[in-house]
């Protein structure tokens, strides 16, 4: 297939809109699909590449293995993109051209564990906020303090990505029903109860004040000007409570996350209802879970492992 710069561009635009019409993808998705092919057709159009064609997906694919040293991830992400493009374009007729002998399995994927934080690590996360608010002698700043103490709830309490506390609105939660309508990854909505009294007692907390900020929007939690807080105010909350709290130091916000998946298998959850509670599309992803579940993994050796009532 010849390659024209422009050309491609029109047929990315079109690419990205059938993407958006047939799979309802987010914004942030249909983003990263819009990078992955600029950076493709940026070095075709540096390389003055005649075709695009398998021969040059080839080469693309090992400059950035060689040159720019991507991680398997990364690479597949890429493959993933650009594959699926290619795929648009011979089904609109647009090229009958076979871009690749090759497949993902080319990027071997490392099989990383999921990292989690110790009960001990969340109750100081969570302490934290708690030492400050009393610490604190402006109602301003005690107001912030509590909805940052509700943010790291949620996110350990809900399991939550930074992503969905922040699409948070205020008319997902329910009150009476104690639940809260969460807004996942790819569009997908899921319904998650409140079962902590504690949490629930915070969010109403916070909700009381929330107006005092002037909200601009319906956003849950919002900054000290009333717009939406973003994710990366989310990660600086988590950031500065790390520190106060001295917990590992090289923890994220989706640490959380694991934690909350990890200890609902210890404590005696199916794969199903984890998988359900944080949203996946497939089970193979909350799979990895069980890797780490030790106390779970023990419960069932003491359990029924029959070489233990031998003699």
């Amino acid at each position: 297939m010849n390659f024209h710069y422009q050309s491609q561009q029109d047929y990315l635009e079109r690419f990205l809109t059938h993407l958006t019409v047939v799979r309802n993808l987010s914004e942030a998705t249909l983003k990263a699909y819009r990078c992955d092919l600029n950076g493709l057709f940026a070095w075709l159009a540096r390389e003055n590449a005649p075709v695009l064609d398998q021969q040059t997906l080839l080469q693309y694919f090992e400059m950035l293995q060689q040159e720019r040293n991507l991680k398997a991830k990364s690479l597949h992400r890429k493959f993933i993109s650009i594959r699926q493009y290619c795929e648009f374009l011979n089904q609109e007729n647009i090229s009958c051209e076979t871009f690749f002998r090759f497949n993902s399995r080319k990027f071997i994927l490392p099989k990383a564990l999921p990292k989690t934080l110790s009960m001990r690590e969340v109750r100081d996360l969570i302490e934290a906020t708690q030492d400050e608010y009393e610490a604190l002698e402006s109602e301003y700043h005690k107001k912030i303090c509590l909805r940052d103490s509700v943010i790291l709830e949620l996110l350990f309490c809900l399991g939550l990505r930074i992503g969905e506390i922040s699409q948070m609105n205020v008319d997902d939660y329910n009150r009476e029903e104690e639940t809260l309508l969460i807004h996942g990854k790819g569009r997908k909505e899921r319904m998650l109860f409140l079962s902590s009294p504690a949490v629930a007692k915070k969010l109403m907390g916070w909700l009381k004040f929330r107006d005092c900020f002037r909200p601009s929007c319906n956003a849950l939690f919002v900054n000290k000007y009333g717009d939406r807080l973003s994710i990366y105010s989310v990660e600086n909350i988590f950031e500065k409570y790390k520190r106060k709290s001295m917990i590992n130091p090289m923890a994220t916000p989706h640490y959380l996350r694991h934690s909350f998946a990890t200890q609902l298998l210890n404590n005696g959850a199916t794969i199903r209802d984890v998988q359900e509670l944080l949203g996946h599309n497939s089970i193979v992803s909350t799979q990895i879970y069980t890797e780490v579940s030790y106390a779970r993994k023990k419960e069932v050796m003491m359990r029924y492992n029959e070489r233990n009532f031998l003699f």
